[in-house]
């Protein structure tokens, strides 16, 4: 099965290095993506390039793939099956859930066009208390920029087939009714979600960036969710 790992917000193709490799020995074919403009001055950039990148990639591969998202890239995911809904496989999100039409990711300061990385300190605990000082100071310098409207960018979403595909939600620290009871305070999100066929909630017992902190039992639930959907 061909996988594209999308990463989420200021990460590029080699935040999956820790993950890549039991994805390629368990027989799939692995392809991460760093998104246009990434660490650029590329203000004109939006959602909607980041989902066509995505698109374009699905395209150039012959059977239908499996998507994977990671926290912001689970919009890119959730965009790439609606366009196409018939070449997608399943769509894994990484501690994300789909979006909602017309929603973004989240607002976060612009700094000359561009929303640089805030540092791990800007997270709340709950996301980052798995990273170690090791890791934190081994991952930030990977960290670049992201087109200025890319995190705020209204998703679009018009083809109801993307109920259809099936979906996995691997989430660091919440179950599947801890979830449904989070997303009952967000009505469209829980309508999205509630809309989908088939979606499996795992909880992985991590922070935000299970890739960098357990990339071992992240990719072990990947390949699990992929083989779900061979």
């Amino acid at each position: 099965m061909d996988i594209i790992l999308v990463p989420g917000l200021w990460l590029d193709a080699s935040s999956w290095d820790e993950v890549t490799p039991a994805l390629t020995a368990a027989g799939h074919r692995v392809h991460p993506l760093t998104l246009p403009g990434l660490g650029e001055p590329a203000s004109d950039l939006g959602m909607d390039d980041w989902v066509a990148a995505v698109v374009e990639r699905i395209d150039a591969l012959e059977a239908p793939v499996v998507l994977v998202g990671h926290s912001g890239g689970g919009n890119v995911v959730w965009g790439a099956a609606d366009a196409r809904p018939d070449r997608v496989a399943r769509v894994v999100f990484v501690d994300t859930v789909p979006p909602a039409p017309g929603n973004g990711i989240s607002e976060f300061e612009v700094v000359d066009g561009v929303v640089p990385f805030p540092g791990w300190d800007h997270f709340p605990d709950e996301d980052v208390y798995d990273l170690d000082d090791a890791t934190r100071a081994r991952t930030a310098p990977l960290t670049r920029s992201v087109p200025a409207r890319v995190p705020t960018d209204p998703i679009a979403l018009t083809d109801p087939r993307r109920h259809d595909v099936p979906v996995t939600l691997l989430m660091g620290g919440v179950d599947r009714d801890a979830l449904e009871g989070m997303l009952g305070e967000w009505p469209a999100y829980r309508d999205e979600f509630a809309a989908i066929g088939d979606a499996k909630v795992v909880t992985l017992g991590s922070g935000h960036w299970p890739q960098f902190s357990m990339p071992a039992r992240l990719a072990e639930q990947i390949v699990e969710a992929v083989d779900r959907g061979q």
